[in-house]
C-alpha cells in the first residue's frame, strides 16, 4: 500500500460499485426498470476491470479484494433489494428470506472463488457466477416491462427463480467462463457470419435476446451436469477401484516384508 495502487483498473471497479449502489437507489425510488439497467452496466464495468488489469499488467491483491467487495454490493445486495422491492414484498417473510438467501449465496460464491482461484481450471466456473445471476435478475425485470406483463402474474415464478439462482451460485455445477485463449485465435469464416447474424438479432429485440441468452447460460450448467453424470460416475468408480487395488497391494507387500 505504501507504494500506491493502480488507478485505471480500480476506477472500473469503482464504476461497477457505483452502478450497483445506484441500482439500490432506483429500487428504493420505485424505478425498477432503471435499477435493472444499472445492474447490466455494473456487469460491463466488472468485465472490463479484470481485462484492463491483465492487459496493462496492473493486477494486484488490493484490486482483487476491492473487486470482490464491489461484486457483493453490485451482484448480491443490489439485485436482492431490487427483487424484494419489485416482486417479493407481498410474500412477507418468505420474500425477504429469498432476497437474503440470494445475497448470502453471492457472498459465499465470491469467498469460495477467491479461495479456489489458483486450483480450479480457468475455463470453467464452479457454481453460477454472481454477475450472471444478477444479470438474470435484471433481464427478468426488463422482460416484464418490455412485454407489458403485470408483476403479479409471475410473482411465484420469480420467487422460485430467486431460490434457484441462489442455490446454483453455491452449487458444484460448472459453467463455461469464456476465458479460453482459443476464442481469440483464428476461427473459421462461418463463425464471423454467425456472430454478425447474432448481433443483428440482438439489435432487433435486445430485451428478449438478453433474457434468452442469460436463461440459456444459466440452464447450461444443470443440463451439462445431468448429461455428464454417467461419465463422472464411471470415472469415480474407476478411481475408487484403483485406490482399493493400490491399498490391497501395499498391504500384501507389507505383510510379506514382515514375515
Amino acid at each position: 500500500m505504501r507504494k500506491g495502487i493502480y488507478i485505471l483498473p480500480n476506477l472500473f471497479t469503482a464504476g461497477s460499485l457505483f452502478a450497483g449502489f445506484y441500482c439500490m437507489v432506483s429500487s428504493l425510488n420505485g424505478d425498477y426498470r432503471t435499477a435493472a439497467l444499472w445492474i447490466l452496466a455494473s456487469s460491463i464495468f466488472d468485465g472490463l476491470d479484470g481485462k484492463v488489469a491483465r492487459l496493462t499488467g496492473t493486477a494486484s491483491k488490493f484490486g482483487v479484494e476491492f473487486d470482490s467487495l464491489a461484486d457483493l454490493v453490485s451482484f448480491g445486495a443490489a439485485p436482492g433489494l431490487l427483487m424484494y422491492a419489485w416482486a417479493l414484498k407481498p410474500f412477507g417473510r418468505l420474500g425477504w428470506l429469498a432476497a437474503f438467501l440470494f445475497v448470502a449465496c453471492a457472498a459465499l460464491r465470491l469467498a469460495r472463488f477467491n479461495v479456489q482461484v489458483e486450483t480450479v481450471e480457468s475455463k470453467r466456473f464452479v457454481g453460477l457466477p454472481t454477475p450472471a445471476a444478477a444479470s438474470m435478475v435484471s433481464a427478468t425485470v426488463l422482460i416484464f416491462y418490455h412485454m407489458g406483463w403485470p408483476v403479479a402474474v409471475g410473482r411465484l415464478a420469480i420467487l422460485v427463480l430467486i431460490y434457484f439462482l441462489a442455490l446454483l451460485m453455491v452449487s458444484n455445477v460448472r459453467y463455461y467462463s469464456f476465458k479460453d485463449p482459443s476464442l481469440i485465435k483464428k476461427q473459421p469464416f462461418a463463425f464471423l457470419v454467425l456472430a454478425v447474424i447474432l448481433l443483428i438479432i440482438i439489435a432487433a429485440e435486445p430485451v428478449i435476446m438478453l433474457f434468452t441468452i442469460f436463461i440459456c447460460y444459466i440452464l447450461s450448467g444443470p443440463i451439462g451436469f445431468v448429461m455428464t453424470w454417467p461419465r463422472r460416475r464411471r470415472l469415480e468408480r474407476a478411481l475408487r477401484k484403483g485406490r482399493e487395488g493400490v491399498l490391497s497391494g501395499g498391504g500384501r507387500g507389507t505383510g510379506t516384508g514382515g514375515r
